[in-house]
Formats: C-alpha cells, sequence, structure tokens
C-alpha cells in the first residue's frame, strides 16, 4: 500500500528542517572553540538554506506551468529567489544567513499571493510552519557566527 502523498509531502518538509535545526544548535555549541569547524557549519547551514530557497522559487515555476498561471510574476520571482539564494551563501556567514531568514519569509510571503490562484491555497498552513522553523534557525545561528 502506497503511502498518501499529502503526508509523505508532511513528513519530507518536516525532515528537510533537520539539517537548519542541527546546523544552528552547531553554530552555538562549537562557539569559537574551534574557528574551522565553526566556518564549516556555517558555510553548511547557508548552503542548505540557499538551496531550500532556490527550490521554493522553483515551485513557482513548475505550478505556473503546470496550472498555467498567466503573467511573469511567477517565474520572475523563481529566478530573484535563487538569486537571493546564491547571494546569501557568498556573504559572510552573520550576514548571509540573515539574508537567506528574511528572503524564507519572503517565499512564504510570495507564496500566500500566488499559490490561492494555483490552486495550492492548502499548503500553506506547512508552508507557514516550515517557514517559522526555518527563519528562525538562520536568523538565531546568524546571530552566532
Amino acid at each position: 500500500m502506497s503511502a498518501d502523498p499529502r503526508q509523505l509531502a508532511h513528513r519530507l518538509g518536516y525532515a528537510g528542517l533537520a539539517p537548519l535545526v542541527l546546523g544552528c544548535a552547531l553554530i552555538w555549541l562549537i562557539g569559537d572553540r574551534d574557528l574551522d569547524q565553526h566556518a564549516f557549519v556555517s558555510l553548511a547551514l547557508s548552503a542548505y538554506a540557499g538551496l531550500l530557497i532556490a527550490f521554493l522559487g522553483g515551485i513557482h515555476w513548475g505550478l505556473s506551468f503546470a496550472r498555467g498561471l498567466p503573467g511573469r510574476m511567477p517565474l520572475a520571482w523563481g529566478v530573484v529567489a535563487v538569486s537571493l539564494g546564491w547571494l546569501g551563501v557568498l556573504m559572510s556567514p552573520y550576514a548571509g544567513l540573515a539574508l537567506h531568514g528574511g528572503v524564507l519569509i519572503a517565499c512564504y510571503a510570495m507564496d500566500r499571493r500566488v499559490y490561492p490562484q494555483l490552486g495550492a491555497a492548502d499548503w500553506l498552513t506547512l508552508r507557514f510552519r516550515l517557514t517559522a522553523v526555518a527563519s528562525l534557525s538562520c536568523f538565531l545561528a546568524a546571530a552566532g557566527s
């Protein structure tokens, strides 16, 4: 018997938070004791956050193509999200992780605007929960960097 795809999506979404929460905790646990490990964890966390942002931007492309949303906004937002995620990885950890936290919130705000038009409004509760934990992890990690 196959699992309900919606239930699987919820489980995978929550599991996807593990690297963010773990990375944030490690940044604070390592502190200034080992600068090489601290730099590695900061970069790993920033790269993961950047990938998540790119994924969230890509969802707009996929839904736009699949559901035929008129206009350029979803396509443009997808490119903007990817670019901001990449920019955050290039920045120093304290600034890049703060940018990632802000962009994750912006992604949710854009989803609230576009998902109802794409027939995906029922995903917004999960998106809010994931965004709250992900952005908080980025902001706390930025503070610890």
